[in-house]
């Protein structure tokens, strides 16, 4: 689960991680009266789970009332790369000497927390990674082990940071890598990692996300889960109890298992097309988790052709069938369905597809028959 930055800063603050004063507001007038609250000059900054924000005019400095009004107005139901503003953060305004890059996350390939820390901070990490590797300097940490001050020490030194701050920015990666750990986080970002005028380090961003897996142990955290910022399909299947994850494609994906539903949207990118989604309908997939699940594929409006690609273990094939023709019954689709069964009562299950005479149904024996046959049913994205 992502959080808005002043989310995020509220999760800094129970660690000890110091971040400029601020107030969230929904509406020009809270604006306002958060910026009296806070005292001029404040900035003004758009609240959307994406980045970007300032080049797209989210982000605006405000020295009085009417700077203030102007600006609220003007960033409330922008849009910021496919997210509308919903709400603002009216924080002081900051004394900015330097931006340093800080980040804490989860490195799967190493499977181990690593810390990162840049000078170069303010702009796209991404792109100084692909720039100047070098100047990201970046240590693994042993679980068992913690953040320790030699792991801050090397950071600093390697990152070229100001001998005066470097006990300060130690500590606050200490109490960053504390926040990763206590709230179950799989990315905690601060860019930019402010010093200010008087060399006082301060988290000016929060990116967070947190596992949602662990909400159950994190009820406060799960409570700031913000269901108008969720994307509309993604909060649909979370209802419905389905993992999916929604992608940039064209072609709608369903397959039964993390694994074999991964493997299918290789396929398709390999036979020339773009998934529109990843979604897993789970092992023992009844007849009304498909229909929940075709409903969901085809409320993405970009769907031009969907895939179900069915490995039949405790899954049965003819229990799928049966969830597909009740789906199309209800929701009667007009995008084209390309159907692989294989595995527990696969055969019934094409003679269910068959005698039902679905319109539009294409059923395929194999995976990469059933991957070119969407894709050139969905054609160009």
């Amino acid at each position: 689960m992502d959080l808005l930055e002043y989310q995020g800063k509220q999760l800094f603050k129970r660690h000890g991680v110091p971040v400029p004063e601020g107030m969230p507001a929904s509406s020009v007038s809270e604006a306002l009266e958060a910026a009296d609250g806070l005292g001029y000059p404040v900035v003004v900054k758009a609240q959307v789970l994406i980045g970007g924000r300032g080049k797209a005019g989210g982000i605006k400095l405000a020295k009085d009332r009417e700077d203030v009004e102007r600006a609220a107005s003007a960033i409330l139901g922008m849009d910021i790369r496919g997210h509308t503003v919903h709400e603002l953060y009216v924080e002081k305004a900051s004394d900015i000497a330097e931006e340093y890059y800080a980040a804490v996350i989860f490195d799967r390939s190493t499977k181990a927390p690593m810390v990162m820390l840049s000078r170069q901070g303010g702009m796209d990490i991404e792109a100084v990674a692909e720039e100047d590797p070098t100047a990201i300097a970046v240590v693994h940490v042993d679980a068992l082990v913690g953040f320790r001050d030699f792991h801050a020490r090397r950071l600093c030194f390697e990152a070229g940071i100001a001998g005066d701050v470097r006990g300060p920015v130690g500590a606050l990666l200490g109490k960053l890598y504390e926040t990763f750990v206590a709230e179950d986080a799989m990315l905690v970002e601060v860019n930019p990692l402010l010093i200010t005028g008087e060399r006082q380090v301060v988290a000016l961003d929060a990116k967070v996300t947190v596992d949602g897996n662990a909400l159950y142990r994190h009820p406060e955290t799960g409570a700031l889960r913000n269901a108008g910022a969720d994307d509309e399909q993604e909060a649909m299947a979370r209802e419905r109890g389905l993992t999916f994850v929604k992608l940039d494609g064209n072609i709608g994906i369903l397959g039964n298992g993390a694994g074999l539903v991964m493997s299918t949207l290789d396929v398709v990118a390999q036979a020339g097309g773009e998934p529109a989604n990843f979604l897993d309908a789970g092992g023992g997939s009844k007849a009304e988790a498909i229909v929940n699940a075709v409903e969901v594929i085809l409320s993405n409006p970009k769907v031009d052709a969907v895939l179900f690609n069915i490995f039949g273990g405790i899954t049965r094939c003819d229990e799928v069938a049966g969830g597909l023709v009740t789906a199309f019954g209800q929701l009667q689709p007009k995008v084209p369905f390309v159907v692989r069964l294989d595995g527990t009562n696969d055969q019934e299950g094409r003679r269910i597809l068959a005698d039902a005479s679905l319109r539009g149904v294409w059923i395929e024996e194999t995976m990469l028959g059933a991957a070119a046959r969407v894709v050139e049913l969905a054609g160009a994205p």
